[in-house]
């Protein structure tokens, strides 16, 4: 690929080990729960303080970005809005042809699906439909030069670091529950997305306060379809070659949650324009749902 060409591609590498890792040992709800919240963080914490100050910063004006690859990105989400919901309406409504088997091979099914359609995305992002995303090369000097080698060698050590924390991460968070009397929701929806997005917030505002929110929306818009469309329905296929059975059926109250907040963000990108006020009631929604799981009571548990 040559330089004018080059894009930003992220690896939610942290969410993928963090989750295979529960599932081994049978912490299927905090899988499901951990990742649903780093796709709400994503879209509505990390955009909107992307938003907010690419907005404050670049005041004299009104911050624009590619409006075509932001519709592919809301369309796939939408795509994975309906493989989450089906399994819960199917679940909820009693309307299973094999009670309890029913749900998890539509999970399974659809799971496939989602899969195939995000190697597909990729295969139209990076090769067919190259011209409709904005070149960033010129983020390069922004971007520290190092060799492949240095890259996985660095990829390698940081996987290895991030394998052992999980271990500990994860065998935490009851006894955080407990401990503070925090719903184990909470904790897994809003805490955890927190820290693991730390990473993701900071790249989207440095690259919004320098008006470059075509990558900003690469970041967070980007995170939040790779974790839908690819790492849930990854875990859900891992889980059945493992015999670690994971559905799609995030209960009716995360389901809501995560269709309103799809719902909203695409409206607040159809125009192809951000601003602060944006910017300030997506963090005003994100605040609205942390409020809402901190009362919530896991209908699972």
């Amino acid at each position: 690929m040559t330089p004018a060409r080059k894009k930003i591609v992220k690896f939610n590498a942290t969410e993928l080990i963090i989750s295979i890792y529960a599932l081994k040992i049978g912490m299927t709800r905090v899988v499901q729960l951990s990742l649903l919240g780093s796709i709400l963080s994503n879209m509505l914490l990390v955009l909107g303080c992307a938003f907010l100050c690419g907005g404050i910063v670049n005041h004299e004006k009104e911050q624009v970005f590619n409006k075509a690859a932001t519709s592919v990105n809301s369309g796939l989400l939408l795509m994975a809005v309906m493989g989450i919901l089906f399994p819960a309406v199917l679940h909820y409504t009693h309307s299973e042809v094999h009670v309890g088997k029913s749900e998890l091979s539509l999970s399974r099914f659809s799971s496939c699906i989602m899969l195939v359609a995000y190697v597909a995305y990729l295969f139209f992002q990076l090769k067919s439909q190259r011209n409709l995303y904005v070149s960033v090369n010129e983020v390069g000097s922004l971007i520290s030069n190092i060799s492949k080698w240095e890259t996985i060698i660095w990829l390698s050590v940081m996987t290895a670091w991030i394998s052992i924390l999980s271990e500990y991460l994860v065998g935490a968070i009851e006894g955080a529950s407990m401990a503070w009397e925090i719903p184990v929701a909470f904790i897994s929806v809003i805490l955890l997305p927190l820290v693991g997005n730390a990473t993701e917030h900071a790249s989207a505002i440095m690259f919004a306060m320098k008006d470059k929110l075509d990558i900003s929306l690469g970041v967070a818009i980007g995170s939040s379809t790779q974790i839908s469309m690819f790492v849930i329905p990854f875990c859900v296929v891992i889980g059945w070659i493992t015999g670690h059975p994971m559905d799609l059926n995030f209960q009716l109250f995360e389901t809501a949650v995560l269709f309103l907040t799809v719902i909203v963000v695409a409206f607040m990108l159809q125009e192809g324009t951000a601003n602060y006020f944006k910017g300030l009631m997506l963090i005003l929604c994100y605040l609205i749902v942390a409020t809402n799981f901190y009362v919530h009571v896991d209908s699972s548990q």
